[in-house]
């Protein structure tokens, strides 16, 4: 081995451990690295930087962006709605409906920002079922780290491999070259997981204090008495309200009925429409409506009657339920603001901002009177409700009001979700671009990118945003390192290693040995870093044995991505933790023997789809 060999594994193992410390941060270990390859005279500029101009590289960056357009159009959000429909009472098939949604979302997106929305959605239905989160917990997040399997652009080790093989002069991956043995484990990882899911101890959650913490709409509804207030009423088809305006209707003057929102039947599932004096009512409306006055009860009888109504129950979590829509928020009257002294019927909050104010409290207390009626003081709190975009404006432009609460919800809101169809069309049309190998694959991602902002799914300053740059950054500075080892003879070592630790057997056992090195990694490194590193050294063996590089590459992306063991070893396992109340042991427990199992399947299944 030359001093120039040497010096580079050196570099290479003092990255690892850093990696492993995380200090400095990984993207900037691969950076100081970079650097000194260059100041050690191994490198060029050139190749140092030749990072930069990777089309995989590129390619990750444009499918961050994809995958913010479709969280941002609610995609997710309206999965986990058909989950809660579709499970039904049912551990069981909530478990396998949970890991198919999560799986199948996260192949075209992160799949860390599909497990953090599912979570919630999780939490939602273990609780309406009865069944402890723990036993849905870890199932999410085995089934984000399987999505990463199941396409090219899954997760980014996938991309990197398919890099390292076209550097190399080889074809690289089709978009669908890992379905086949993704579904296999897919299905196997669900299999496993009903009835790994016994093994699981149920915990008690503890008790976290309210301090900090934001609140959600139920409470705010709570607090200002909303929910003993509120009735929902259908509109029939014979009502004398059909094809009026809420401002003819005049319903809170004659009848003091507040319409906080109206339920309208859009394609497959209703969709919650903020109010204004314009809006006209549709057969089939349902009017969420909001009685303040003293004799509520009656109020409610004489709207019945005189427009035709049906009543429909109200459940208290109602609100919760309209949160992708319809929010709350609760907003202060400062010192020697304008709207002292007035009642909100003369701020016309409705006509001129689209709120809704649906409550008052002074003094700590909720005021007894009509709060439309009612004159404002200084230090009185308001609740009102509206459309999402409506409340942003409110909260970062409103000069009279000081906005106290924006609730929980609020960072849930899909802000493109009415242009979901146009969301999923684009990414239609981006992986038959792929798939079709009309354009390049970058050129096609690009594409999508560029649709997604033209049907405003995303604008600029979100697509830059939803770039993880720390990622991107990561992969520019460690792939030279592929460069440096082959040009020193370090690839050609660490093959050598390989090769006599495995006996010099069948290219079969160095895949095994090959899966459970980066299997090993991936435990302190992450998957990106991992299948950085190990990429070349699973060409430079499938080289060494004269075997088609195609299975020795799969290999690492998969192993890279099959960070089951421990709950620190991804993000995914990371952010149930807390939620699914694990100790470290959990991890291990389960994780272990799921990953023999996808390193079996591996070792076994691929051969057959890419002979040696």
């Amino acid at each position: 081995m030359s001093l120039e060999t040497l010096w580079v594994l050196a570099l290479l193992a003092a990255c690892v451990v850093c990696f492993v410390l995380n200090r400095p941060r990984m993207d900037a270990v691969a950076l100081i690295a970079l650097v000194l390859l260059v100041l050690g005279g191994t490198l060029t500029l050139e190749e140092a930087l030749s990072g930069f101009s990777q089309p995989s590289v590129i390619l990750i960056a444009l499918f961050f962006v994809i995958g913010e357009g479709l969280a941002r159009a609610g995609i997710a959000h309206r999965v986990g709605d058909w989950l809660v429909v579709r499970a039904g009472g049912r551990e069981a098939r909530l478990l396998v409906l949970l890991m198919a949604a999560t799986a199948a979302l996260g192949s075209v997106m992160s799949s860390t920002a599909v497990v953090a929305i599912f979570v919630p959605v999780a939490l939602r239905v273990a609780a309406r079922v009865g069944t402890a989160p723990g036993r849905l917990m870890m199932p999410l997040a085995f089934a984000g780290l399987l999505s990463g399997m199941l396409t090219l652009v899954g997760t980014p080790p996938n991309l990197v491999v398919h890099g390292e093989l076209q550097r190399r002069g080889h074809a690289g991956l089709d978009f669908f070259d890992f379905t086949p043995i993704g579904l296999v484990l897919l299905v196997l990882g669900i299999a496993y997981m009903l009835v790994a899911r016994r093994w699981l101890v149920a915990r008690t959650p503890p008790q976290t204090p309210a301090e900090g913490r934001r609140r959600r709409l139920r409470e705010l509804a709570a607090d200002y008495g909303l929910v003993d207030r509120t009735r929902r009423f259908r509109v029939s088809a014979g009502s004398p309200a059909i094809g009026r305006t809420l401002g003819e209707l005049e319903l809170r003057a004659r009848h003091g009925a507040n319409v906080i929102a109206i339920e309208r039947q859009q394609g497959l599932a209703p969709m919650a429409v903020a109010t204004s004096a314009h809006q006209a009512i549709l057969p089939g409306d349902v009017l969420l409506v909001d009685f303040a006055r003293a004799d509520a009860a009656g109020d409610a009888r004489r709207l019945i009657q005189e427009l035709a109504l049906t009543e429909l129950p109200f459940r208290r979590d109602y609100f919760s339920s309209l949160a992708r829509e319809i929010g709350l928020a609760e907003l202060l009257v400062p010192p020697d603001a304008a709207p002292i002294g007035r009642s909100i019927l003369e701020l016309r909050m409705r006509s001129q901002r689209g709120i809704n104010v649906i409550g008052l409290r002074r003094g700590g207390r909720l005021l007894d009177e009509d709060p439309l009626h009612a004159r404002l003081k200084m230090g009185d709190t308001l609740l009102v409700a509206g459309a999402w975009k409506d409340i942003r404006e409110l909260a970062g432009a409103a000069r009279d009001f000081v906005v106290l609460t924006l609730p929980a919800e609020l960072d849930d809101v899909a802000p493109a979700s009415r242009r979901a169809p146009l969301a999923l069309a684009v990414l239609a049309l981006t992986v038959a671009l792929m798939v079709s190998g009309a354009v390049p694959n970058v050129v096609a991602a690009l594409i999508g990118c560029l649709l997604m902002g033209a049907v405003r799914c995303i604008d600029l300053d979100s697509a830059y945003r939803s770039i993880h740059w720390q990622s991107l950054i990561l992969i520019v500075g460690m792939l030279p390192f592929a460069l440096a080892l082959q040009k020193t003879g370090g690839i050609a070592w660490l093959v050598g290693a390989m090769l006599a630790a495995t006996g010099d057997a069948s290219p079969q056992a160095a895949l095994a040995g090959l899966f459970v090195l980066t299997a090993l990694v991936g435990l302190f490194v992450s998957n990106t870093a991992t299948a950085v590193l190990m990429a070349p050294i699973g060409l430079g063996l499938a080289e060494q044995l004269g075997s088609a590089p195609e299975p020795f590459a799969m290999t690492v992306a998969l192993a890279a991505s099959a960070a089951f063991m421990t709950p620190v070893s991804s993000p995914v396992n990371t952010l149930v933790l807390g939620p699914g109340h694990y100790r470290f042991v959990d991890f291990v427990k389960i994780g272990v023997p799921f990953t023999v199992i996808v390193g079996v399947v591996c070792i076994v299944l691929l051969p057959l789809q890419f002979p040696f």
